[in-house]
């Protein structure tokens, strides 16, 4: 145990002992597939109205894909945007 009275477990733990560590895990979650995905769509060219289109979605739902702070994302739009992209989405328990 560290001695420094400033110092505490860690941030997962102060996560927890607040009540935010779901919240936080899944916007964090959200941000980085988002992030993949948009990454992909640079190094291809895909445009978001092309995502869309490939989607069989609206502008506006890709949108909600990429807005930082709509961490309400469904798991089958996050599989059909990976889809769109030419990738896969692997979900995994830990």
């Amino acid at each position: 145990m560290n001695d420094n009275p400033r110092i505490g477990e860690s941030f997962d733990s102060f996560l927890r002992d607040e009540g935010l560590y779901e919240d936080v895990t899944a916007t964090a979650i959200k941000r980085t597939l988002a992030l993949q995905i948009e990454r992909e769509m640079l190094s291809q060219n895909i445009t978001k109205s092309e995502l869309a289109r490939r989607m069989r979605t609206s502008a506006t739902q890709v949108g909600r894909l990429f807005d930082p702070d709509n961490d309400r994302i469904q798991l089958d739009t996050l599989v059909k945007a990976a889809s769109a992209v030419g990738k896969t989405l692997a979900v995994s328990l830990v």
